[in-house]
């Protein structure tokens, strides 16, 4: 009754083995790091390798070994003060398109790493790091929609030859006056009849007939959808770009969405990334009417007035040759003179535009416009409002002398660090609507490491105390099932490892819970073996009768668990995940260590002797 085939054994010490062998990583620590990647553009080769490790010499920087690992170096160090010093040395050193970053690289040895065995990932609480709540600006959102509709309906009303007034774009809506009520009338109709997303509604007010278009409530909702999902993939991008390990971007609620990026430290940075909202913009330089007269109000039709980035006052044309949409790739470099650079790859409309637009004026000046969103609070009427800010800033001037196309390149930039920081931007894409940070919190390393520490005391605290539960009350098959509980925390540590899955604080209160639900099991089976044994079955009968009696009850309670922690994870966010997670592995590995591998382990101590009395 009491004995397993071959098979099944080889089965429980494979499955034993495997797990310990994939739980080890987990043993060996983390090194700081600075992590250095290449863009389309940039190569990681032995000869950056090479201007690495002189530019640490040159700083008297110690460091305990850079190597090229999977298309990117990693330069390991004894400490995170080290880590800093070393990032900001290289920051000012290596010029390209390159990504330089902070993180934690695993010590783990080549042995296991050839075997794909590592280390469990460390959520945003154990590991450091920093958590931002976005607010997507989805008023702003509403407003370049309406703008690019008033462009279209431009183009719609001069090719139905319509003559209007003024096209006005509003918070809510974009306003159409015309020279005539026909005029208006046509309008109406024509619209109604090519725009279904858009409401129309005449303005009756007896000086200008006009119309106002909206958006529909179904219109509305897409709007804000889509600027949602659009922003959540450029700050991926940027985030890719950042080189940081296991972050999470996911939307919280209709507006916001929730960053957390474990293992940063430059918080600094990852704010300003993240949060910029910049575009490019290429307009030529009105060289024909006089600045002096725009500085003092009389600014020509057909021009605007605008900043260099020493304060000195410049008047470009109003239309734009170029924006920041028609870039595909961006990559900081050096030009001609040795200073900081961005190079500029358009896409094909963009290109077939600019090339146009240049060759009609060779010979004339060209500017390029940075252009920067903030927002700010100011007190309008005794309340505080948010008040988004647009900052344009002339970077570069410069004479157009041949043809522009596909490729070309942005000077006038004041260091490489901002050099790298445009070409990023450029590159991840610019955001489809204006995001405010609402909330942050960081995580310290070293609170990160405390929170580890307890977190493990409290899984030792409570595995210690069940261990002694168990040897007194249970005797014998206590010990055994203080041993697969012991391999049952092994498993759940290999699984998390072998998928890399993320071990959260929350996490920890799993496999605390795991534990317990574990003892549950055996706990079912000890006491109807007790069972049997008072109604005077025989040892081996009453072994075997408690495995298989109480299998049914188990099965029952761990999987209406299982559907909770299941329902957790799909619709639990951040923290909720992390316990669903554990709790699902620790479910399924306590089924296999609680019945499998117990029973096995009782099947080799009592299996082969008759005894009369079991140690229980």
């Amino acid at each position: 009754m009491n004995h397993y085939p071959l098979w099944k054994n080889l089965l429980i010490v494979s499955i034993v083995v495997i797990g310990i062998f994939y739980a080890l990583p987990n043993l060996y620590g983390d090194d700081p790091a600075v992590q250095v990647s290449a863009g389309r553009q940039g190569t990681v080769d032995l000869a950056l390798v090479s201007k690495v490790e002189a530019a640490l010499k040159a700083e008297s920087i110690s460091y305990k070994r850079a190597e090229l690992e999977d298309d990117r170096l990693m330069v390991r160090f004894a400490d995170a003060d080290t880590q800093l010093k070393a990032k900001e040395v290289l920051n000012n050193t290596i010029v390209g398109d390159y990504i330089i970053a902070l993180n934690l690289a695993p010590t783990t040895p080549g042995w296991l790493a050839a075997f794909g065995a590592e280390p469990m990932n460390l959520g945003l609480d154990l590991r450091g790091g920093v958590h931002f709540l976005m607010e997507v600006d989805m008023d702003a959102a509403v407003k370049l929609s309406l703008n690019s509709y008033a462009s279209e309906l431009r183009t719609l009303l001069r090719d139905e030859k319509i003559r209007y007034k003024k096209i006005q774009v509003g918070t809510d809506n974009v306003t159409i006056g015309f020279r005539s009520v026909e005029h208006r009338d046509s309008a109406e109709s024509i619209i109604g009849s090519q725009y279904n997303q858009l409401e129309i509604e005449a303005i009756e007010d007896g000086v200008t007939p006009s119309v106002t278009v909206k958006l529909t409530e179904v219109a509305l909702r897409e709007t804000r959808a889509l600027a949602l999902q659009q922003n959540i993939v450029t700050l991926r991008n940027r985030i890719n770009e950042l080189g940081v390990a296991e972050p999470t971007v996911q939307q919280q609620g209709e507006g916001r969405i929730v960053v957390q990026l474990p293992g940063v430290q430059d918080t600094a940075q990852a704010k300003k990334i993240l949060g910029a909202t910049a575009t490019l913009e290429f307009r030529l330089v009105d060289f024909e009417h006089d600045v002096k007269d725009a500085i003092n109000g009389r600014v020509p039709a057909n021009s605007k007035l605008f900043q260099r980035r020493d304060g000195r006052p410049i008047l470009l044309n109003k239309r734009i040759m170029l924006t920041g949409e028609h870039i595909i790739n961006a990559a900081s470099t050096l030009d001609q003179n040795g200073s900081p650079a961005v190079s500029i790859t358009l896409d094909g409309k963009g290109a077939r535009a600019f090339s146009n637009v240049t060759r009609d004026n060779i010979g004339n000046p060209m500017a390029v416009v940075f252009i920067e969103s903030k927002s700010e609070t100011r007190e309008i009427d005794g309340e505080m409002v948010k008040v988004r800010r647009l900052l344009p800033e002339v970077i570069n001037v410069a004479t157009i002398r041949d043809q522009l196309s596909k490729k070309f390149q942005i000077t006038g930039l004041d260091s490489t660090t901002e050099a790298r920081d445009l070409a990023l931007l450029l590159r991840a894409g610019a955001l489809a609507a204006p995001i405010d940070i609402v909330e942050e919190r960081t995580v310290g390393p070293s609170l990160g490491q405390d929170n580890i520490d307890q977190g493990f005391n409290s899984v030792m605290i409570g595995f210690v105390f069940v261990l002694i539960f168990m040897v007194i009350w249970y005797r014998v098959f206590g010990a055994v099932a203080n041993l697969a509980l012991a391999f049952n925390l092994v498993l759940i540590v290999a699984l998390l490892s072998m998928l890399q899955a993320t071990l959260t604080l929350p996490g920890i209160a799993g496999i605390v819970l795991t534990v317990g639900m574990a003892v549950d099991a055996n706990v079912l089976i000890f006491e109807r073996i007790r069972e049997e044994l008072r109604v005077g079955n025989s040892p081996q009968a009453s072994i075997n009768a408690g495995y298989e009696k109480a299998f049914s009850t188990i099965a029952d309670a761990n999987v209406t668990t299982l559907i909770a922690a299941v329902v957790l994870f799909g619709f639990g966010t951040g923290a909720i995940k992390g316990f669903a997670v554990t709790l699902i592995f620790g479910i399924a590995t306590s089924m296999f260590t609680a019945i499998m591998g117990t029973r096995a382990v009782i099947n080799l101590i009592y299996g082969h002797k008759n005894r009369p009395t079991l140690s229980i």
